[in-house]
């Protein structure tokens, strides 16, 4: 017997809704390493601090303001 157009789009439907559902699983998923790359943030600025050296918005590490 023959699939009718309204089976095929209700199969359709349902499939994209398991994708974006499975999608959204990933999403939620933490990456390893992700702590460090939070901590390696500027406390006031948000930018990335590469080494030890001040940011460029005059913090330092603690986020005290760099004269």
């Amino acid at each position: 017997m023959p699939a009718l157009a309204c089976d095929v789009i209700v199969k359709i439907v349902t499939l994209f809704l398991v994708f974006m559902v499975v999608l959204a699983m990933f999403g939620r998923l933490r990456f390893p390493g992700q702590k460090r790359l939070d901590a390696a943030r500027c406390p006031r600025c948000g930018r990335f601090r590469l080494g030890r050296s001040r940011c460029a918005c005059g913090t330092n590490n603690g986020g005290d303001k760099g004269g």
